[in-house]
């Protein structure tokens, strides 16, 4: 009876003191909606800025864009990696804007125009599951055109950029690394699906329209080569065949204890490490 006269007594008590506690949203970052010519459709963005982000300062931040960047998808996790490596504390690089770039269709946008789907059959897939695809062309217009003035207008990026893309988002991102390398520099490329089209963009090609004015670095993460072989072969290709061109830095990470729907946030991880191997304390 004394206990429950107690136990009583102190949630009365607890929820009387209690009562001036509020609570109010976390706030991660914000969205905005931009309308693309390119795509003919509007697309969601979300937004980090980081910590001491003034837009009334001088100041300006490289800006990190993750192609699987919806709320849903990528944005969330990446940006804590990005928030995490940039404390003061630990300053491995630079405070940098994050972009999400939110899905409609992404195996529409992240595919190149291929003559047929025959080669689909050999991966587990079946015609089906692409009713729309090659649309590779007009995301990196959507890319180069309108998102990236879009950002450097309303925001204080720096043209120092990075790139994010895992599976068909890695498939996207080394073709813009072959084909518009200028677009970024640095690119984070994991178990891309180089698969698609037969594996064209492995063979090779003349790099001479496509060098960047300095030098790229490019991260490519392959994960357990028990699940998919092929994928951890073409990732192992593509890696050697970038070694062989000028102005990159090329960071091959195999990841055995990693499967396809693992691999992204470890991944991510060791690129910036990679690229960034010390932090304020080993400098």
């Amino acid at each position: 009876m004394l206990l429950g006269l107690l136990t009583i007594t102190f949630f009365l008590t607890y929820g009387q003191k209690n009562k001036s506690i509020k609570s109010s949203p976390l706030v991660l970052g914000r969205i905005d909606k931009l309308y693309s010519k390119a795509l003919k459709e509007t697309r969601t963005l979300s937004i980090y800025l980081p910590e001491g982000y003034n837009a009334k300062d001088t100041v300006h931040y490289p800006v990190i864009y993750v192609l699987d960047g919806g709320v849903e998808e990528d944005f969330i996790h990446i940006t804590g990696i990005v928030r995490y490596n940039t404390q003061a504390w630990i300053a491995r690089f630079p405070k940098s804007i994050v972009v999400g770039i939110e899905n409609t269709n992404r195996k529409r946008d992240f595919t190149f125009s291929v003559p047929d789907l025959d080669f689909v059959a050999k991966m587990g897939f079946k015609k089906e599951q692409f009713p729309a695809y090659g649309g590779s062309a007009h995301y990196i217009a959507f890319l180069e055109q309108e998102l990236q003035p879009y950002i450097t207008q309303k925001y204080k990026g720096t043209r120092s950029r990075t790139v994010i893309g895992e599976s068909l988002a890695g498939l996207l991102a080394t073709e813009i690394l072959l084909k518009h390398r200028h677009l970024f520099d640095h690119y984070i490329i994991i178990a891309p699906s180089l698969w698609w089209g037969s594996e064209s963009l492995l063979k090779p090609v003349s790099t001479s329209a496509v060098l960047a004015p300095k030098p790229v670095s490019v991260y490519i993460g392959a994960c357990a080569k028990e699940e998919e072989e092929t994928m951890y072969q073409d990732a192992l290709t593509l890696s050697n065949m970038l070694k062989e061109q000028q102005n990159l830095n090329v960071y091959f990470d195999y990841l055995p204890e990693e499967i396809h729907a693992t691999i992204i946030h470890q991944a991510t991880y060791n690129a910036f490490k990679l690229f960034y191997p010390k932090t304020i304390y080993q400098k």
